[in-house]
């Protein structure tokens, strides 16, 4: 089954060029473009994407508001943010609404597809300089969280941080998906996140794993 992407940027060429390139692979189809962020609300219901990806700065509603708003209506939803800015509170505020991923777009464009594949399988995506941003912006003393945390808890969340999907996890581990499953879902509890992207950051922030 191929993988179905919504376009959302302002820019006309960069979608054409994206599409172009996605539809070059033979598991991704393009369903459809929009030009900012209320278009791509609009568009989800008809269009039924897998995968979003989300530009930050657009005329009208920007990407992330239109990320607050599609992962309240849609919590399954799949949105990657693709942009050119870097700042920590676009990063921020659209992770804890709910992106599984952001990426800058002087990326390599396998690396995009790739991150599609990933946050498609159930995976997080952090562009690598924002994740070395992020651990050289904080500071703060080690979080009591680590310590609530099990060992197989801690080996679960360092497999979250390098991305790897819940069966990668479980064939390292040796252990069950629905086990792995029952992890993750006592990390966010713990941790108090929501989501894969959320307890990345988290564990990025406070230095939770070694990686």
């Amino acid at each position: 089954m191929r993988i179905r992407v919504l376009l959302c940027d302002d820019h006309t060429i960069l979608r054409d060029g994206l599409r172009n390139l996605l539809e070059g692979e033979s598991d991704l189809h393009v369903v459809g473009e929009a030009s900012d962020g209320q278009q791509a609300i609009d568009a989800v219901q008809e269009l039924q994407p897998d995968v979003i990806l989300m530009d930050i700065n657009m005329p009208g509603m920007g990407g992330v508001e239109a990320v607050e708003k599609l992962t309240a209506e849609h919590p399954n939803i799949r949105i990657l943010i693709l942009t050119m800015y870097n700042h920590d509170e676009y990063l921020f505020r659209t992770i804890r609404a709910g992106a599984k991923g952001y990426l800058l777009k002087d990326s390599p464009v396998s690396e995009v597809v790739e991150a599609i594949r990933k946050v498609m399988s159930g995976g997080s995506v952090l562009n690598p300089s924002l994740t070395d941003k992020l651990m050289a912006s904080y500071r703060e003393p080690r979080d009591e969280s680590a310590e609530k945390l099990s060992p197989r808890e801690l080996e679960v969340l360092t497999a979250l941080v390098q991305g790897l999907s819940n069966k990668l996890i479980a064939e390292q581990l040796f252990i069950s998906e629905t086990t792995v499953k029952l992890h993750i879902s006592n990390i966010y509890r713990k941790l108090g996140v929501k989501s894969r992207s959320q307890a990345i950051m988290y564990a990025v922030r406070e230095k939770l794993v070694v990686f």
